[in-house]
């Protein structure tokens, strides 16, 4: 942050009018993401180009954590997973399992809503090569636990990726060794939040089979089970 000015916005939403922090339009706080941005700006004109804030309900049982912005994707449309094709298949399972509804055309005003579910990412800014720093991650994290604070009704997090998985753990001020990563897998925690890991939904990923469409909706068959005791 050596530097740069920080940048951060309370914001007001619910009928409780619970207020939480987001990043500015023009957030400073990580000098390299701020120059990606900038590139990014000059090069890519007609995008977004700026921090991702969340997508859904701040009354939702689920959150959906992924780790930061793709570049021609959250990045391009300011929607977290819309335009590339980790959102085809997310934005596909949560419709199937009631979590969505309307019709997902990989831009932010195609009318597609979230029903009881919010998504948002560890990072809020698209970093060089996908990958966030750990000290962009640290920098970002306050906005996650400012949002974790007014999601009242928060029951599940479902974590896509084990790096996105870590970024849980630290939030929440656990060890990285306390509760392992593994498809599938689900963790009870002492705040009674259950965490629920998968492979990300990118198009690597599925085109390896590291995670097919079933993988991934059996995932959702637990969060939905889960929610429905």
């Amino acid at each position: 942050m050596t530097g740069r000015r920080t940048n951060c916005a309370r914001q007001t939403v619910g009928h409780a009018m619970t207020t939480y922090l987001q990043p500015d339009r023009d957030c400073q706080l990580c000098p390299r993401l701020v120059d990606f941005r900038r590139a990014n700006q000059a090069k890519f004109p007609d995008f977004y180009n700026g921090p991702v804030r969340p997508f859904g309900p701040i009354d939702a049982r689920l959150l959906v954590v992924g780790l930061a912005p793709g570049l021609k994707g959250a990045n391009a449309t300011g929607r977290p997973f819309t335009g590339d094709y980790a959102g085809d298949l997310l934005y596909d399972t949560l419709r199937k399992f009631g979590f969505a509804k309307g019709t997902y055309a990989k831009r932010p005003d195609d009318g597609l809503e979230l029903i009881d579910c919010r998504i948002t990412n560890a990072v809020k800014c698209v970093p060089p090569e996908n990958k966030p720093t750990g000290p962009e991650a640290n920098t970002c994290r306050p906005f996650l636990i400012s949002e974790f604070g007014a999601m009242k009704n928060l029951s599940a997090i479902l974590c896509l990726g084990q790096v996105a998985h870590q970024a849980m753990l630290r939030t929440f001020g656990l060890k990285l060794s306390s509760l392992k990563f593994g498809h599938g897998a689900s963790h009870q925690m002492e705040n009674g939040i259950t965490l629920f890991d998968s492979y990300h939904c990118s198009r690597y990923n599925t085109q390896t089979y590291r995670l097919t469409p079933e993988m991934f909706e059996n995932v959702f068959a637990d969060i939905r089970a889960h929610l429905d005791r």
